[in-house]
């Protein structure tokens, strides 16, 4: 009878315990789910423990279309809920109160909320990553890199750079005109950084299996361990800190820090100086790092110079190779507007003698209309990320948005919404003609962000898309073949938008006459 008794205790402390770590979890798991509902905003029922973002998990949507189902689901509404998991998040969607947010009232919301630990990876220590003072002092020291003097120094090399990928393109139509447009474009772009900004000549365009494509394109890869890393982050954010958990590929990350390393080191071994982005590093290096007497509260280490030398690496590439892929598959697709725009190039490449400097380059008016039409209908990175790091009560005082608050600026959403965009799928470069610009209301256009934490590069990378398109469509017409997808399906996965299945387009050398 006690055995008995003892038994029936035993089994029903193990099934009352079981009940109670699955209560509790669930509890755990929808304890913020009232936020939104409480406070009276519009919103999407959440599933438990993934919120709004089952599918995205489960690899069925890219993150942008999942907002774009959500704001088209709220027409007009300012500000909406979401929830990332557990996190309640909003998502702003008026243009003037997104002007207030990146410009005006830029002091509430100077943090993009990333979390990530620099102790977990170099990367934490990245422009990207860092947030308040020490945010605003690396941007100060880096920002010399970008200056206007710098970028016209780099003319020749990024030139240099597309020569290459011409002559490429010639070699590969001895035996096909169907190119994959993304593979060259990554090559080309991952050289122009490499040559650029760290002096590196990476020569990838001739060699499709070079360590620095190979580790550029793992850090953007989602794999079963990363989706498993990010729920975590997401759930629990104090377990990945605790054990120190990797988010990125950890080869990926230990080839780029001793690359980097090793240039900084051989630059000031044998003293060279040269007018380049890692001669900026290496004086960011000398103020903030070696200066004994340096004033800053917060220390820093080597760590903050390397981890922005990758960020800038690997972002600098990968992002200017999916414009131009995006930008040659459309001209391909509209032939008139190609047209339109080479008629431009050589007419400008006449007046400048032949010469792609700065003088060219402020002369491609429509070549700027096209570049910023592929800007908005194909947004590289569908969403901007802020958090208040006050309580800020908004301009009409019908909400305060509380300290600590993510917000979510769906830019992908906002760039194809027809009230701003008539017919937003037609690839149109007379949208940003100067009369149709100044009808808009600002705040709708930000495919590099925009106020004080708007993309260090932004005007690196614009040279850099005229120069090359300037030499490909001087030599080269663009045009879908059988294996052009269309319409073109992007990447499932979470970051920058990129092909999804890659993407072919025929090339035809031009007759010069």
């Amino acid at each position: 009878m006690m055995s008995f008794l003892s038994e029936w205790l035993l089994d029903n402390v193990t099934y009352l315990s079981l009940v109670a770590v699955i209560v509790s979890f669930y509890y755990y798991s929808t304890s913020t789910y009232g936020k939104w509902q409480k406070l009276n905003i519009p919103h999407i029922p959440p599933v438990p423990l993934f919120g709004n973002t089952l599918r995205i998990i489960l690899k069925l949507e890219h993150p942008a279309d999942m907002f774009d189902r959500i704001y088209n689901r709220f027409p007009g509404v300012k500000l909406f809920g979401f929830y990332q998991m557990r996190e309640p998040m909003l998502l702003v969607c008026d243009p003037e109160l997104i002007q207030t947010i990146l410009i005006k009232d830029f002091s509430y919301f100077t943090d993009h909320g990333f979390v990530l630990d620099p102790s977990t990876t170099v990367l934490g220590n990245s422009l990207f990553f860092t947030n308040g003072q020490r945010w605003r002092t690396m941007r100060q020291k880096l920002s010399p890199g970008f200056t206007s003097g710098k970028l016209k120094d780099t003319y020749w090399t990024i030139n240099e750079c597309s020569n290459k990928m011409v002559s490429d393109i010639v070699k590969k139509l001895e035996k096909t005109n169907q190119l994959e447009v993304k593979t060259m474009t990554d090559a080309f772009t991952t050289d122009v950084i490499g040559t650029c900004a760290f002096g590196l000549e990476l020569d990838t365009i001739n060699n499709d299996n070079s360590e620095f494509r190979q580790y550029s394109k793992s850090l953007f890869q989602r794999t079963m361990r990363q989706i498993i890393v990010q729920a975590i982050t997401m759930i629990c954010p104090f377990v990945i800190n605790r054990f120190k958990i990797q988010m990125f590929p950890e080869n990926a990350i230990n080839f780029f820090h001793k690359v980097f390393t090793d240039v900084i080191n051989y630059r000031e071994k044998h003293n060279i100086i040269r007018n380049d982005l890692t001669q900026t590093l290496l004086k960011a290096r000398k103020e903030l790092v070696l200066n004994e007497n340096s004033t800053f509260e917060d220390k820093y280490t080597d760590d903050d110079i390397i981890g922005n030398a990758i960020l800038l690496f690997v972002a600098g590439a990968e992002t200017i190779s999916s414009m131009v892929s995006f930008c040659l598959y459309e001209l391909a697709l509209n032939k008139e507007i190609q047209d339109k725009l080479r008629a431009e190039i050589l007419s400008m490449k006449a007046k400048h003698d032949g010469k792609f400097n700065n003088e060219f380059l402020m002369d491609l008016h429509y070549t700027n209309m096209v570049l910023e039409e592929t800007g908005r209908k194909y947004t590289i990175s569908p969403m901007i990320l802020r958090v208040a790091t006050q309580t800020y009560t908004l301009p009409d005082e019908s909400f305060v948005i509380e300290k600590g608050q993510k917000l979510i600026i769906p830019t992908f959403s906002i760039h194809r919404d027809p009230k701003y965009y008539p017919d937003p799928l037609k690839f149109d470069p007379e949208r940003f003609s100067m009369e149709q610009k100044s009808q808009r209301p600002n705040g709708i256009y930000l495919p590099f962000g925009d106020g004080p934490r708007i993309c260090i590069g932004k005007r690196f990378a614009e040279s850099e898309m005229k120069l090359v398109l300037s030499n490909v469509l001087s030599k080269f017409e663009v045009l879908p073949c059988e294996q052009t997808e269309i319409p073109l399906d992007i990447t499932s996965e979470p970051g920058i938008l990129t092909p999804k299945r890659g993407l072919v387009l025929k090339f035809r050398p031009i007759v010069e006459h």
